[in-house]
């Protein structure tokens, strides 16, 4: 999964620091992210559908970005990241310097080396964040950052505000050999999925499974037994993984706002080329390799 860059090491705690030469730099603009092509890419590396990244050093773009504002954002293995959030006017000279392109989120699914896709899309979730809050939203003055926690703090009213993590559920349900997969209705992510959906104020992630296979599929389900969980950058997520078997009939009635399809499809069916970052790709590996206990 995304979070899987074992031997590399991950330490998302804030620190107030400043950038050293080495540190690398995010640059966003309007919810994008300026990448660079990676120049170290080895001969196991050369598959064309996979776009190889890298980032920009703070020694190399420090100069051409004088006023620039570095927030802190993680550390990989010992290269500590920044955020540098760009006008429109400095966006087109930061192209011009670094010969990069600005991405959006989707073009992550089919980057690499994946310590770097973690990094992009965790950097995507805090840019969006501090994006969205200049200004407190009780007292209308502007927030400004703490220096000991990844915390904005309202300095009249002392209202405090902490990264927006929005948690959900990805569901497996079986029924005896076969899975039940589904596709997105409206959304640029056209292969296979599961059920899938956000936690609602008041209810356990049990009970948000039970109602949104219901929801999606009409169907209900029991002996639901958590699997794992995910950061999930692409959505601002953090992802439960869940396995659980249909209850009573397997007559599926789709939802079709939420799916443009819903089916069982046996073990011998289940693809077998399924991307390695998501939570829901190794669940369906996970059930087609007869894993687990279903």
């Amino acid at each position: 999964m995304i979070q899987d860059i074992a031997p590399h090491t991950w330490d998302i705690t804030y620190k107030n620091i400043q950038p050293d030469p080495d540190s690398r730099v995010l640059f966003f603009s309007r919810g994008q992210l300026l990448v660079q092509q990676a120049s170290d890419m080895s001969a196991d590396e050369s598959n064309q559908d996979i776009h190889q990244i890298s980032f920009p050093r703070y020694e190399d773009i420090k100069a051409e970005c004088p006023d620039a504002k570095y927030q802190y954002l993680f550390t990989l293995d010992d290269t500590a990241f920044f955020r540098v959030a760009l006008s429109h006017a400095d966006k087109m000279h930061i192209l011009e310097v670094t010969g990069g392109k600005f991405i959006n989120r989707h073009y992550m699914r089919s980057a690499a080396p994946k310590e770097y896709v973690l990094a992009a899309i965790t950097g995507f979730h805090l840019d969006g964040w501090y994006d969205k809050n200049h200004f407190c939203g009780r007292c209308a003055n502007r927030l400004v950052e703490d220096d000991v926690e990844r915390m904005l703090r309202c300095p009249v009213c002392g209202n405090m505000v902490y990264p927006r993590i929005n948690p959900a559920v990805i569901v497996g349900v079986t029924n005896g050999d076969k899975l039940l997969l589904t596709k997105y209705n409206g959304r640029e992510y056209k292969k296979y999925a599961l059920v899938a959906g956000f936690n609602e104020i008041g209810e356990s992630l049990e009970e948000t499974v039970r109602r949104e296979v219901m929801e999606e599929t009409g169907l209900r389900v029991k002996n639901i037994r958590y699997y794992k969980s995910q950061p999930w950058g692409f959505t601002d997520n953090i992802l439960a993984g869940y396995f659980c078997e249909v209850d009573g009939t397997d007559e599926i009635e789709v939802d079709m706002q939420e799916l443009s399809m819903a089916k069982w499809v046996s073990r011998e069916e289940i693809p077998t080329s399924l991307e390695e970052l998501s939570l829901t790709n190794e669940m369906i590996s996970v059930f087609r390799l007869d894993k687990g206990d279903f």
